[in-house]
């Protein structure tokens, strides 16, 4: 097996279970919009791990894979009954509302994955490549540009005619309250600081839950219906 194949080896374990639940889940669900919004990103590092376009190619296919398997166990949550994380529970729990449109579920799912998990894969995978989150910061900027490039294709994509969206349209207040660029640093600051209080239990675990229930509040914000 050549060295990057033994690499993507974790990422095609990730990217085979979102293309199982793309295949199985109804279009228009809302966990459908956006696992096909992180199936693109996903495939997109694969690619770019077998081109060798990452520095530390272990770093970032680490990084790719702790931060997915946080999404799919909010998934296996679901599907079993189980709670899922606060900041996943909007999404799951307004995932058929005709009264939400499909760029907020992208939205939201992209909110609940980088507000919340994306920090915690960055101490997952410090843990696991025994580091530091500085030693992980040119990966974490390069997946954040892929997510940065693929926010302005689903809006693109998404979002409804020019005709549609006025500037009296409610989805465009919506749209206007959130930033991914100013969600990465934050999650930047949080992945900091998570690592600092990891020898400290209890504010480590507090930390957490705040930080869970605030992005669930901006996800149930960003599922406003907005129509039936």
């Amino acid at each position: 097996m050549a060295h990057s194949e033994h690499l993507t080896a974790p990422v095609d374990t990730v990217v085979f279970r979102m293309r199982a639940l793309d295949a199985a889940l109804p279009e228009r669900d809302g966990i459908a919009v956006f696992n096909r919004v992180y199936l693109s990103v996903t495939e997109e590092v694969e690619r770019r791990l077998d081109a060798g376009r990452f520095g530390d190619p272990r770093a970032a296919a680490t990084l790719d894979v702790r931060f997915a398997e946080r999404y799919l166990a909010a998934v296996d949550a679901a599907a079993d009954d189980r709670r899922p994380p606060a900041c996943w529970r909007p999404l799951f729990q307004f995932r058929r509302h005709p009264g939400v449109r499909p760029l907020q579920f992208a939205l939201a799912g992209i909110n609940a994955h980088i507000g919340h998990d994306l920090a915690l894969a960055v101490v997952d995978s410090c843990r696991t490549l025994g580091c530091e989150p500085a030693d992980l910061e040119d990966e974490f900027d390069r997946v954040g540009e892929l997510l940065v490039s693929l926010e302005e294709r689903i809006r693109e994509d998404l979002m409804p005619g020019p005709d549609l969206l006025q500037i009296a349209d409610p989805l465009t207040h919506l749209l206007g309250s959130w930033s991914l660029e100013r969600a990465r640093d934050a999650t930047w600051s949080a992945a900091r600081a998570l690592w600092a209080l990891r020898r400290f239990g209890d504010l480590a675990e507090e930390f957490t839950e705040r930080l869970d229930a605030a992005v669930g509040l901006a996800g149930r914000m960003l599922l406003t219906p907005l129509r039936g």
